[in-house]
């Protein structure tokens, strides 16, 4: 079982080591919610229109 986890942890170090060395934009950050997203403008619009 260890040997499964050792080889699991070394599989996905290979794997985060390729893609930074890659140049591909790897964010550990999850999920983020910003003003700027294309789907944000609609709700705001209906959230004026429902506050008059």
């Amino acid at each position: 079982m260890w040997k499964i986890l050792l080889g699991f942890i070394l599989f996905a170090a290979v794997a985060l080591w390729i893609l930074n060395k890659s140049g591909a934009d790897v964010d550990m950050g999850g999920e983020k919610h910003n003003v700027e997203a294309g789907h944000s403008a609609p709700a705001a619009e209906s959230a004026s229109a429902a506050s008059h």
